[in-house]
C-alpha cells in the first residue's frame, strides 16, 4: 500500500487543514485537538475522546490510569489474546501487570470466549479485546463474563476503525475503555503517529488526560508522575479530515475483501470465518496457506509483483522480550504465526489488480 497514494485521495483537503495549523501558529492542545476529539466521540458514540502520541501509549494510559485510581494494582491480571501485535501486551507488563494469554480460534483468528472463564482467578481484573486485521472480537458472551466477575473490558481497537458490533454499537465504545491505533497504514491513519483513547468514565478520562501532559491537570502542577504522550495540532487536523471517508474507504475494503473470498479456490488457502461487512473493516486481508507453504507463496507473489505481509512471525509469547513466556505452548497462534498471511487490500487498491493477484494465488502450487 503506497501512503502517499492514500493521502492523494483527499490530498487538496489535508493540505489546506495542514496549512490552517501552520498559519494558526497554535501547534499543540488548542482547537484542532478539540474539534477532532469531539468529532470522533460523536462517530464512535462515547462521551470522551482523549488524543495522545500513539495508540501503544493509548492502551498503557488506560491500565495507568486505573491503577492510579485504586482499581487495579501491579500484580493484577489481564486476560489478553495470545494472537495478537505485541503492542497489546507490552502496555499491559508496562504496568506491572500480568498479561494472561488466550489461544483464538483458528477460523476466526480472534479469541475464543470460550476458554475465558477457565483463564479467570481471584487476580483478574479485565479482559482486553483485540479487534485484530480489522474483525469484531466482541461477543456477548465475553460482556457476561465482564459482568459475571466484575471485570473491565479494554478494547484495542488499533486496527478496527468503524467497525461494529453485531448490536450496531462501533468497536471503541462497547468496553469500559478503547485505545485506538491512527499510525499512517491505519484506516484512520495521520501522517505521523498519533492514537486516542474513548470512555464515557469522566474519572477515567480526566486521569488519562492528566497522566498524558506530564501528569498535570494545572500548568506547573503535577498530580500524577506522568510523561508527554500529546497528539499534535497538525495530526489532529487530518485525521478530521480523514474521518469524513473512513466509511466509504472501509466500503472499498470490504468490496475487495468479497472479491477474495468470491474468487480464491486454492486447496493450500484458508480464508477465516466471513463476518458481516459491519463487524469487519479488513484493515488487513489475513489468509493461512497450509502444508508449510507460507514463506513460498509470499516469495512467489514477490517475483510477481504483488506485495503481501506476515502478520506476525514470531508471537508475543515466543519473543526475546518475554523469554518467561518462551516454554509456553500455545499450538493455535502459533498455526496462525506459521501458516498467517495478508494480501492487499487498500482504499487505493484497484477492482483491476485484483483479478491479477487472485489468478496468481489460484495457480500457486509449490
Amino acid at each position: 500500500m503506497s501512503l502517499k497514494d492514500v493521502t492523494a485521495l483527499h490530498g487538496a483537503e489535508i493540505n489546506a487543514a495542514v496549512n490552517r495549523v501552520v498559519n494558526s501558529g497554535w501547534y499543540l492542545q488548542g482547537e484542532e485537538n478539540k474539534r477532532f476529539e469531539d468529532k470522533y466521540s460523536r462517530f464512535i458514540g462515547v462521551k470522551h475522546t482523549i488524543g495522545c502520541a500513539n495508540g501503544l501509549d493509548a492502551l498503557i494510559w488506560i491500565f495507568r490510569a486505573y491503577i492510579e485510581l485504586g482499581i487495579m494494582n501491579p500484580g493484577d491480571e489481564v486476560i489478553v489474546p495470545a494472537n495478537t501485535y505485541i503492542a497489546t501486551i507490552l502496555a499491559i507488563t508496562e504496568n506491572g501487570l500480568k498479561p494472561i494469554l488466550v489461544e483464538p480460534r483458528l477460523n476466526t483468528l480472534e479469541i475464543d470466549d470460550d476458554l475465558i472463564e477457565s483463564a479467570i482467578t481471584s487476580k483478574t481484573r479485565a479482559i482486553t479485546v483485540v479487534h485484530l486485521y480489522g474483525r469484531n472480537a466482541y461477543s456477548d458472551k465475553i460482556g457476561a463474563l465482564c459482568k459475571k466477575y466484575n471485570l473491565k473490558l479494554i478494547e484495542d481497537n488499533a486496527q478496527a476503525h468503524g467497525c461494529k458490533h453485531i448490536d450496531g454499537r462501533l468497536t471503541g465504545s462497547i468496553g469500559d475503555a478503547a485505545g485506538h491505533s491512527f499510525y499512517p497504514g491505519k484506516n484512520l491513519g495521520a501522517l505521523g503517529d498519533g492514537g486516542a483513547v474513548t470512555t464515557n468514565d469522566r474519572e477515567l478520562a480526566t486521569a488519562i488526560r492528566a497522566l498524558a501532559n506530564y501528569g498535570s491537570q494545572k500548568k506547573y502542577v503535577f498530580k500524577y508522575t506522568g510523561r508527554n504522550s500529546r497528539l499534535d495540532e497538525i495530526q489532529a487536523a487530518v485525521l478530521d479530515v480523514k474521518l469524513n471517508y473512513l466509511i466509504e474507504d472501509n466500503r472499498h475494503r470490504q468490496d475487495i475483501a468479497h472479491y477474495y473470498y468470491e474468487h480464491i479456490n486454492n486447496p493450500l488457502i484458508f480464508l477465516p470465518e466471513l463476518l458481516s461487512d459491519e463487524q469487519n473493516v479488513y484493515h488487513l486481508f489475513p489468509i493461512l496457506v497450509k502444508r508449510g507453504k507460507r514463506d513460498a507463496l509470499h516469495e512467489y507473489l514477490k517475483r510477481n509483483g504483488v506485495e503481501t505481509v506476515i502478520h506476525y512471525p514470531i508471537p508475543p509469547h515466543k519473543q526475546e522480550c518475554y523469554q518467561m513466556m518462551n516454554r509456553m505452548s500455545l499450538p493455535i497462534t502459533e498455526t496462525i504465526a506459521n501458516e498467517e498471511l495478508s494480501l492487499p487490500i487498500s482504499p487505493t487498491l484497484q477492482m483491476d489488480d485484483l483479478t491479477s493477484i487472485v489468478e496468481l494465488v489460484n495457480r500457486f502450487l509449490a
